[in-house]
């Protein structure tokens, strides 16, 4: 089950070993998103939205397929993701990460955390979508009744299991910002840095420019812009300005 960029990527994967592979996915997920998951040869199936795409995932799972899980079962590839941070600037200090299940940020802390102890590791979600800041906060995963954000990639309803222990343990805070936030760094990023980022790619950027993550003083700072799967007039409507 997938907002778009993990089922795309689980298909591209299935493809390429010759499996059938069904995608769950909410119908107000991007078109480009179904689109690049269609071409890689996936089935989709639609669900209301996110939070309601475990149902049918579970009648697949009756049926005889085995479910990738979105969040838990990426952990070790997300991990290469910390790898190549360290890669390009051995010495970070700060990680700030965009979240939605989990997965991303737990794969990134732990080989960020491994490598270079003494760096922080941050999140960031949206107020409309804070499953893991509110799972957090119980110390327990909690499943949301409702998400509305412009983050589709931040639209999980639930966290991992694995991923929530591990953010636990590794990261040091998952803020929350407002959707205006989001905007202004989807904004930001293509004025100042001329690329094109969905809005959940931008999420730690605008973290970073609302104050939501302070930055210490010498801090080098890394972000991690998660995804660049926007259709094209959704995301000249979310640039222009108000």
């Amino acid at each position: 089950m997938s907002a778009g960029n993990h089922g795309a990527a689980v298909a591209y994967a299935a493809q390429s070993f010759g499996a059938t592979v069904v995608v769950v996915m909410p119908e107000t997920a991007p078109a480009t998103k179904v689109a690049a998951t269609r071409a890689y040869g996936a089935e989709i199936r639609f669900a209301r939205d996110t939070t309601k795409l475990m149902p049918i995932v579970d009648e697949l799972c009756a049926s005889g397929f085995h479910f990738v899980h979105p969040w838990d079962d990426v952990i070790p590839g997300t991990g290469t993701i910390g790898l190549e941070i360290l890669d390009d600037l051995p010495e970070a200090d700060l990680v700030v990460v965009p979240v939605g299940g989990g997965g991303l940020i737990a794969g990134i802390a732990t080989a960020v955390r491994a490598a270079r102890r003494g760096a922080r590791v941050v999140g960031v979600q949206p107020e409309g979508a804070a499953a893991m800041r509110r799972s957090l906060d119980a110390g327990t995963p909690v499943r949301l009744e409702r998400v509305e954000t412009i983050a589709d990639g931040c639209t999980a309803p639930s966290v991992g299991v694995l991923a929530l222990e591990i953010v636990q343990r590794l990261v040091d805070d998952v803020v929350i910002i407002p959707d205006d936030a989001i905007r202004e760094g989807l904004r930001f990023v293509f004025e100042r840095a001329r690329l094109v980022v969905e809005p959940a790619g931008a999420a730690g950027v605008a973290a970073l420019l609302c104050g939501a993550v302070a930055v210490r003083p010498g801090e080098r700072v890394a972000v991690v812009l998660s995804g660049g799967n926007i259709d094209p007039a959704r995301f000249a409507s979310l640039v222009a300005p108000s």
